[in-house]
């Protein structure tokens, strides 16, 4: 895993100089989300963008969502001899004695109980399931581009994209502020990318509308205008923004 940087400490005023907040979604005159779709079988999850409904970026206090290589411990109140570690595979699975196999990747904690009530439920009367998430991955963002240092960064709590750049040690002079990337995974197959305008943010002299990032979110602060941001892109041309190993 890439060594993750943290940082203290709020916005400032100096702060408010060197990083510009980002508009919502409703506010006026705000670039549209362009979905952009990642090398992948064609399915029912890689449907076109025109029948994807993009999320929302304001949305608060998302609950984690597990991943290969996270590790849970399973506990049932009235059956300890079923208690065990389990590890989500490569694939999103985990392996259940005797009950097979259950996909987990991209559910949260509480959808997993859920799972497994309903899967124990067969053996089970009214089985009691808790389930501790033992080793996880950190949530992180990536800032790349014109940002003081470039690199990947734990997300610790809810922080903005202002937030974000400061950690990431503030926009350089050369910085071109009013184009700024946003990439953002939706699903396994598609990515969601948009301008950012956040020098028209900052004129504004106002930080209410400033974009909460997500586990995983990829921030590029180009040097030059951006001409223009092809609707669909493959993952790997995302190599055009962030260097390996960020």
């Amino acid at each position: 895993m890439s060594s993750i940087r943290t940082a203290r400490g709020g916005i400032t005023g100096l702060m408010l100089l060197g990083v510009c907040a980002f508009g919502g979604l409703r506010s006026q005159g705000a670039a549209p989300w362009s979905v952009v779709p990642q090398p992948a079988d064609v399915d029912k999850e890689s449907a076109a963008p025109e029948q994807q409904v993009a999320p929302g970026l304001q949305h608060r206090n998302p609950r984690y969502r597990l991943r290969p290589d996270d590790v849970l411990d399973l506990k049932f109140a009235f059956s300890p001899q079923l208690n065990q570690a389990v590890s989500v595979a490569p694939d999103g699975y985990i392996a259940l004695p005797n009950m097979g196999d259950m996909y987990v990747q991209g559910k949260s904690i509480p959808e997993v109980v859920e799972a497994l009530q309903a899967t124990y439920g067969k053996i089970l009367n009214e089985p009691v399931i808790t389930v501790e998430l033992k080793s996880f991955e950190r949530p992180h963002f990536v800032a790349g581009g014109e940002v003081g240092h470039p690199g990947r960064y734990e997300l610790r709590g809810a922080m903005t994209v202002a937030e974000a750049l400061q950690v990431a040690g503030g926009l350089t002079p050369a910085s071109k502020h009013s184009e700024v990337l946003l990439f953002r995974r939706v699903s396994n197959d598609w990515m969601e990318v948009k301008k950012l305008n956040v020098k028209k943010m900052l004129k504004s002299g106002s930080l209410a509308e400033d974009v909460s990032l997500r586990d995983g979110d990829m921030l590029f602060v180009p040097k030059n205008a951006v001409s223009k941001i092809e609707r669909f892109m493959p993952r790997d041309s995302l190599g055009l923004y962030f260097r390996p190993g960020n």
